[in-house]
C-alpha cells in the first residue's frame, strides 16, 4: 500500500469515526426528548402558531394511519438535530482544521458559529413572527363556510420548508463576508449590484412562501437587510486589514 492510499484511508476512517460521534450525539438527544418532555408535547410546540390562528374549538387532522405517531417522531428527530448541532459542528471543525492553515483556521472557527447562530436565529424568527403572522393573515381570508382543519403531514413538510429557507436567508451576511474575504467578488461590485439583489430577494421569496403578500415581504426585506449587513462587515474587516498593512489577497 502506498503513502497516498494510506493516508487516504486513514482519513476516511476518521471520517467515519467522526459521523458515529455526530450521530451518537443527535441520538442521544432523541431518547432523552423522547422520554421527556415527549414528541406529543414538542409536536404541540411546533404546531402552536397555527393553533393559536385556527378557529376556536378547531384541531388539526391526520388523514395517515401511522401520521399520529410518525410526524411527532420526525419533529423530535429534527429537534433533537437542532439540540446536537454544536457536537454535529465540532466533529465537522475537528476533521477539517488539521488541513487548514493558521489564518484560515481564524477564520472558519468564527464563521461557522455565526452561521450557526444566525440559522438558529432564522428559524426563531420564522416560528415566532413569520408563522404568527402568515396564518393570522390566511385565516382571515378563509371563506365563512368552511373550517379549517390541516393535515399534520402537511403542515411540518410546510413548517420545514419555511424554517430551512429563513435559515439560510440568514446566511447572508456569512456568505456575502466569504465572497469578500476570499477575493471572489469585490465590495465595490457587490454594492453597484443592490438593486439586483433586491429583486432576486423578492422573486425568491415569491419561490419559496406562500403564496401571500405578507410571508413574501416578511422573507424579502431581511434578506435585503442581510445583504446590507454583510457588506457593512466585510468593509470594516477589509479596512481593519488595510489599517494593519496585509491585503485581502494575501490572507
Amino acid at each position: 500500500m502506498t503513502q497516498e492510499e494510506d493516508t487516504f484511508i486513514s482519513h476516511l476512517v476518521e471520517l467515519r469515526d467522526r459521523l458515529l460521534k455526530a450521530i451518537v450525539a443527535v441520538v442521544a438527544v432523541f431518547v432523552v426528548l423522547c422520554l421527556y418532555p415527549g414528541s406529543s408535547a414538542i409536536y404541540d410546540v411546533l404546531a402552536q402558531p397555527m393553533l393559536v390562528a385556527l378557529p376556536a374549538g378547531t384541531r388539526m387532522i391526520a388523514t395517515g394511519v401511522i401520521t399520529p405517531f410518525m410526524v411527532p417522531i420526525k419533529v423530535t428527530l429534527l429537534a433533537s438535530f437542532v439540540v446536537a448541532l454544536p457536537v454535529v459542528l465540532y466533529q465537522a471543525w475537528a476533521f477539517v482544521a488539521p488541513g487548514l492553515y493558521q489564518h484560515e483556521k481564524r477564520l472558519a472557527l468564527p464563521l461557522i458559529v455565526t452561521s450557526t447562530l444566525l440559522f438558529l436565529l432564522g428559524m426563531a424568527f420564522c416560528y415566532f413572527i413569520v408563522f404568527r403572522s402568515v396564518f393570522h393573515f390566511i385565516a382571515t381570508f378563509a371563506p365563512q363556510s368552511i373550517t379549517p382543519a390541516p393535515d399534520i403531514e402537511a403542515y411540518l413538510s410546510f413548517v420545514m420548508t419555511m424554517f430551512l429557507a429563513f435559515g439560510l436567508t440568514f446566511e447572508v451576511p456569512v456568505a456575502v463576508i466569504l465572497l469578500v474575504r476570499t477575493g471572489v467578488v469585490p465590495i465595490e461590485k457587490l454594492t453597484g449590484a443592490r438593486g439586483y439583489v433586491v429583486v432576486g430577494a423578492f422573486i425568491v421569496a415569491a419561490v419559496v412562501t406562500p403564496p401571500d403578500v405578507v410571508s413574501q415581504f416578511m422573507l424579502a426585506i431581511p434578506l435585503c437587510l442581510l445583504f446590507e449587513l454583510g457588506v457593512l462587515a466585510a468593509r470594516m474587516m477589509k479596512k481593519k486589514r488595510e489599517s494593519s498593512g496585509t491585503s485581502i489577497e494575501k490572507v
